[in-house]
């Protein structure tokens, strides 16, 4: 019962709970976020080195394809 403009009793402590608990969900909410934007720029990066590596492969392998037939097939590593 409201009472000369009042809330009633055990009501203010109430939403003093509801408002530091929304804080603290709106808190882990944002650090999530920023984990996870984090995570996405790391697998970008990653992507981007696969796609780097593999360039770089193929390049030496067009350079091998030139290398005459039987080249290096008789090498002797012995020591």
């Amino acid at each position: 019962m409201e009472i000369r403009g009042q809330p009633e009793q055990g009501t203010s402590l109430m939403n003093d709970v509801a408002l530091a608990s929304a804080f603290v969900g709106a808190t882990i909410g944002q650090a999530q976020l920023a984990v996870a934007a984090k995570l996405l720029k790391m697998n970008a990066d990653a992507a981007q080195s696969v796609v780097k590596l593999i360039d770089a492969a193929q390049q030496n392998i067009d350079r091998l394809a030139n290398v005459a037939a039987g080249v290096g097939g008789n090498l002797d590593v012995s020591v």
